[in-house]
């Protein structure tokens, strides 16, 4: 997975979030980089007919936006589910991140075959908790809190 598709996948979970067209600001934050340098990058992905900007508005993808960063979305949830069911690695979602731009479409389908991955994936992701809904940790967590609760 490329840059680009770090930036299309991020674009579609913001679009999720925000129902609508994503902010240059919030893309940057999501991304960790500065505004011109988000800027920038949609000046690229425009380019490629990934995105459509509109100056005050946000971005949007494209339909081929949006198959692309569906499968870089499909991509990261392979990786995070391999780390945390798998692996058992705490920092799932840290070391995610570390590997998503140098693990590819091969070695992504080989992960695949490990971790038996839901058919819904990567609707299985929800944005604003940052993981996909089917990893043993959030069943786990989501227990604990409750039975703190209680």
């Amino acid at each position: 997975m490329n840059t680009a598709d770090q930036y299309v996948k991020a674009i579609y979970l913001l679009q999720q979030m925000e129902n609508g067209p994503a902010s240059t600001g919030a893309l940057a934050d999501m991304m960790e980089v500065s505004p011109a340098s988000a800027n920038e990058m949609i000046g690229k992905l425009e380019s490629r007919g990934l995105a459509e900007h509109e100056k005050y508005k946000g971005v949007t993808l494209t339909d081929d936006g949006i198959v692309r960063a569906r499968d870089a979305l499909q991509t990261y949830c392979i990786i995070e589910r391999f780390l945390s069911n798998v692996l058992d690695v705490e920092e799932f979602r840290a070391e995610a991140r570390e590997l998503e731009p140098v693990i590819d479409g091969m070695i992504a389908d080989r992960l695949d075959t490990i971790i038996d991955r839901n058919a819904d994936c990567p609707d299985c992701f929800d944005p604003e908790t940052d993981a996909c809904k089917y990893l043993d940790v959030c069943g786990s967590e989501a227990e604990t809190e409750t039975e703190a609760a209680d």
